[in-house]
């Protein structure tokens, strides 16, 4: 991944409804969801989600779909991975276990919660 492309993504995540409806859409999986029942998920108004789903298009970070009268978007996991790696690729100059520290997640707690997004 460049440089551009990357600040690109970091930019589009750095909003609040923009990050949910991305992990919403990473979450969905490859086939993703209609603009109407991220809406009704996320509790995000139409235009505001329409604004929000072309920003993460123009990111590369999501990709939409016509299926009849209906749009379909889904996450880009490649591009997510593409920055995942930009990210951690020198981690402790591309040997993390020299160093001590990890440099992948850790688990996802079960006891995390989500919290409704406001528009």
């Amino acid at each position: 991944m460049e440089v551009q492309s990357a600040l690109a993504a970091l930019a589009a995540l750095a909003q609040e409804t923009r990050l949910a409806v991305f992990r919403h859409l990473v979450e969905a999986g490859p086939e993703g969801m209609t603009v109407g029942r991220i809406g009704e998920a996320l509790q995000v108004p139409a235009a505001t989600l329409s604004f929000h789903l072309k920003e993460l298009s123009h990111a590369g970070l999501v990709t939409g779909r016509q299926e009849s009268r209906f749009i379909w978007y889904s996450a880009n996991y490649e591009a997510m991975n593409g920055l995942i790696a930009y990210l951690t690729e020198n981690c402790c100059r591309g040997q993390p276990d020299a160093c001590g520290v990890g440099c992948t997640p850790a688990p996802k707690s079960t006891a995390a919660k989500r919290k409704k997004v406001p528009a």
